[in-house]
This record gives structure tokens, sequence and C-alpha cells, in this order.
């Protein structure tokens, strides 16, 4: 009777510091959210007051405003816009055509190229970062947004995570679909793309996300003014003391607003690929 009173004790003792922990560590992430969005939405002066806001002590779109116009942040917004969503749909395309490819019986060096595909995945970006800027300067993409749609345009983890959802799929649908006469291409598009909805969505979620996170790159092949992305006009507004100009001082306020204004798309995009994506992650990992 004392073993099973100490046993479950130590059950509660350690829910509870299990708790403690998970709440801890979700504030460490919450707190500063908030505290991002509170000054987002303060008056200017009211952004300047030291300490942590939690919630605005002066309501005000003073920051937004700024950002958005003075500061002209639209421009970057724009053309993080056009790379993330032709950079995605361009990934999500090719490595689900790709994997497609990959669960053909019969196919001559599937396992070749399977190890070839797990050996690009060990090979850092930062080793063959200068190869890739020779390439896009040779072929004139540098200053370009082509150079930025075009980095990462397939990678192997999408292409193995496509072939994976895609062996969820009944072998024998295909075999009936081509015997009633349905091509390569209607039954990758009419069969294998429906059924595999949350590998879709999962790999769109990851791509969404890297492409609009997307700093390096952008770094590296883009030097005009003109064409910079979000997360570089972000940098040279938090960051860059030649962000600051003489006819103004640049408050709180303004560079939380420009932060909130990077997180909405990213708000906005994954309540409607949550349920897929958590289907997606297990049945990614589960196959074969």
């Amino acid at each position: 009777m004392k073993t099973f009173r100490s046993t479950a004790w130590g059950n509660r003792l350690f829910d509870m510091a299990n708790t403690l922990f998970l709440l801890l560590l979700a504030s460490s992430m919450i707190v500063p959210l908030l505290n991002t969005f509170a000054l987002a939405f303060s008056s200017n002066l009211a952004s300047m007051q030291p300490g942590i806001v939690l919630w605005p002590t002066q309501w005000s779109l003073e920051g937004f405003q700024t950002v958005w116009t003075r500061m002209e942040l639209y421009r970057p917004f724009i053309n993080n816009v056009i790379v993330t969503v032709t950079g995605t749909f361009g990934h999500v395309l090719l490595s689900a055509m790709a994997g497609y490819v990959l669960i053909q019986k019969g196919l001559p060096g599937k396992r070749l190229m399977l190890s070839g595909i797990l050996l690009t995945m060990m090979v850092p970006s930062e080793a063959i970062m200068i190869p890739l800027y020779i390439i896009n300067r040779d072929l004139h993409l540098i200053n370009t947004l082509y150079a930025l749609i075009l980095s990462g345009f397939v990678s192997g983890f999408s292409v193995l995570l496509m072939r994976n959802f895609f062996l969820s799929v009944p072998h024998d649908m295909a075999e009936s679909a081509q015997m009633d006469g349905a091509g390569d291409m209607r039954i990758f598009f009419s069969l294998y793309l429906p059924l595999a909805k949350a590998g879709l969505a999962t790999v769109t979620l990851f791509e969404f996300v890297s492409r609009w996170n997307q700093f390096v790159p952008a770094v590296l092949y883009i030097h005009d003014q003109l064409k910079y992305t979000l997360q570089i006009a972000l940098k040279s507004l938090i960051i860059d003391s030649d962000a600051t100009s003489s006819s103004f001082m640049i408050t709180t306020n303004v560079r939380m607003a420009g932060i909130v204004i990077a997180l909405i798309p990213l708000l906005l995009i994954y309540p409607y690929v949550q349920k897929y994506f958590v289907t997606g992650i297990f049945v990614g990992a589960s196959k074969e």
C-alpha cells in the first residue's frame, strides 16, 4: 500500500515538474511575442518606455503607417510574396513529380537515385554557397528575384517525403487507371495528388516558412535595395545603423510593426494547413 502511494505521489510530482517546465518554456516564446505586438500597436512615445510591455498603454497605428509608407516596407514585402509563392509552388510541384517517379516499379537505378538524394541531404548548404554564387553569376541572375526563386527549387527531403506519401496510395488503383487508358500525367494529377493532400500541405508549409524567412541567399545574391526581400529590410530596420534617418527617429513601435507585418502571413497560413500538417508528419515518417 505504501509502495502504491509513493508511486502515485512520485507520478504527481513528475507531472507538476513537467507542467512547470512546459509553462516556463511556453512563456519564453509567448512573452516576447506579446511584447512585440503590444509595442507595435503603441504610440511613438509609449513604445520608447523601458521595460516589457504586454498590453499597449496608448493604442496607435503610427508604427505601421511609418514603416509601410514612409519607409516603403511594401516593396520588400511584395518581393517576398513573389519569391515565396512562386518558389513554393515550383518546389512542391517538382518534388511531387520526382516522388511519383521514385515509386514506379521496375525503375532502372532506383536505389542509386535514392542514394544520390540522401547524399545531397548530407552536404551542408554552407559548403556549396560559393559554387552556387558562381553559377548564378554566370547565368546573370545576381540582383534578380530569379536567383532567390531558383535557390532550393528542389530538395532531397521534400522528394523523399512525397515519395513516402505516394507509397501509401494502393498501387492497384494506379494499375486500374492504366487499364482504363489513363496516362502517367493523368494518374499523377487525378489520383496521387488528391490522395496525398497531407503530404502536399506538409511540404508546402515547410517550404513556405523557409522561403518567407529566407535570409542568407538574399544577402548573397541581392545588392539592389529595390530587390530587397522582407528579412533583409527588417535586418536593416532593426540592426543596421544606416536604417536611421537624419529627418526622423525610428521608434520602437516602427521596428515592431515591421516584425508583425512579417509574421502575419505565417499566422494566416498555419491554421488552414495544420490538420494536414499533423497527419502528414506521422504518415510521412511511418512509411519506408
